[in-house]
């Protein structure tokens, strides 16, 4: 049995996407629309990915498995969210909130090791061209990928126990739409300040270091850019990059600003409009980018459309 302050409760209360503001209704809506422009995107890109054989390398493997992780990251969200606003229950089970915990700390890390990989697929692409085939195989990628998925699982598994564990006090509401490791922390009855000093040190290796490895992997690129003679071999190579590093920037900004900014700057309308744009914004915007800047993906498009390929 419970004793004490702490809750017989055992549901969260998800007061939703900025409680309190005017026209709820529409931004919701504008929500579900993202979502349906993600999983439209990102199912699409899977596809052509998939049916079209020029389109079977390792670079794009990687890229189908990005996708595959932002339609399980946002479809881990957006659907709940969404059920909670329109039947009027904002609440979430406790069995419910911990695969919530589980699933976006998952997809969450996988995603920042599966752009570090991806850097270094962009390395080796560019700076030694004529051993890629031998460095980056197909069975090399698909070792990324699985490493990428499994390291996301193993950590998420290690939070997910620590975080559950801890007795719960007081209400349940939180200014959040979904369940996330800090904001479940706060209802904690216990003295969890050596815990969240590990959370901060975690995220901080977990955003750092990736974010070094993937500076290093440009800087190496960059300078290879600089020795090509060619305008249009260096345009090529840059447009390889291009739309992965755009990614990168999109994803791990916000991320840095919600982990590793002091606690004192810490506002729930400013953390909720982070987290949107990481865990809803990003995943709709990545297909866009790789499609729109990438000629095989739009030449794949078109040809399944029956549309004429664009000419060089």
């Amino acid at each position: 049995m419970k004793t004490g302050n702490e809750t017989l409760s055992t549901d969260f209360i998800l007061l939703g996407l900025f409680p309190g503001m005017r026209h709820t209704s529409l931004f919701v809506s504008v929500v579900l629309l993202i979502y349906i422009i993600a999983i439209s995107g990102n199912t699409t890109l899977i596809l052509l990915i998939w049916v079209d054989p020029h389109l079977h390398t390792s670079m794009y493997f990687l890229l189908s498995q990005l996708s595959l992780m932002d339609l399980v990251f946002i479809s881990s969200i957006v659907p709940k969210m969404a059920v909670n606003f329109f039947s009027g229950k904002r609440e979430i089970s406790l069995i419910g909130c911990e695969a919530q915990v589980f699933f976006t700390l998952t997809l969450g890390i996988a995603e920042c090791l599966l752009l570090t990989l991806m850097a270094y697929d962009c390395y080796v692409a560019i700076c030694h061209p004529l051993k890629y085939s031998v460095i980056i195989s197909h069975w090399v990628s698909q070792l990324m990928a699985v490493g990428s998925w499994v390291g996301g699982a193993l950590a998420s598994l290690v939070h997910r126990a620590y975080t559950m564990h801890f007795p719960l006090c007081g209400p349940r509401e939180r200014h959040h739409f979904f369940c996330e490791v800090k904001a479940i922390l706060n209802l904690s009855c216990e003295d969890i300040s050596t815990y969240e000093k590990g959370i901060v040190v975690t995220s901080t290796a977990v955003v750092l270091l990736p974010i070094s490895l993937i500076l290093t992997s440009y800087a190496l690129i960059f300078l290879q850019v600089l020795q090509m003679n060619s305008p249009e071999s260096r345009n090529k190579a840059l447009a390889t990059c291009s739309s992965h590093l755009t990614v990168v920037t999109f994803y791990y900004g916000p991320a840095m600003l919600i982990y590793m900014r002091p606690r004192s700057s810490h506002t729930p309308i400013l953390n909720q409009a982070l987290f949107m744009f990481d865990t809803i914004l990003t995943p709709m915007l990545n297909p866009l980018i790789y499609s729109l800047r990438n000629r095989e993906v739009v030449g794949s498009m078109r040809k399944m459309l029956g549309m004429k390929p664009i000419s060089n």
